[in-house]
């Protein structure tokens, strides 16, 4: 296989950005860990919401965790493919609604 410009043993070096900026990085996994815990939400369920957003923030790293994570907690395949058809229909009514901006900017130029 050739090499991609994310290279997916990089994900493990995740813990390593606190090595630049050790407080900022260890506020952020302090954050991290606490909204995965147990709360309103299941760790599924927040598993589960993290592999959307992975899909729509396309980031190979979060795709690759979240699925391998969702799979452990017994989320199924179609459950997956669900939720990042929910993603997809968030981001494109987000990129359409946008279009409101766009016609309010022509009217105004126009008018």
């Amino acid at each position: 296989m050739s090499k991609t410009y994310y290279d997916p043993a990089d994900l493990r070096k995740f813990g390593k950005i606190t090595e630049w900026s050790e407080e900022l990085g260890n506020k952020f996994f302090d954050y991290y860990g606490k909204v995965f815990e147990e709360g309103a939400l299941t760790a599924r369920e927040k598993s589960l919401i993290a592999l959307a957003v992975a899909h729509t923030e396309q980031c190979p790293y979060c795709i690759d965790a979240y699925t391998k994570d969702t799979l452990q907690r017994g989320v199924t395949k179609e459950e997956m493919m669900e939720a990042i058809h929910v993603g997809a229909a968030i981001k494109s009514g987000a990129t359409l609604v946008h279009g409101v901006q766009m016609m309010n900017k022509v009217n105004k130029l126009d008018g």
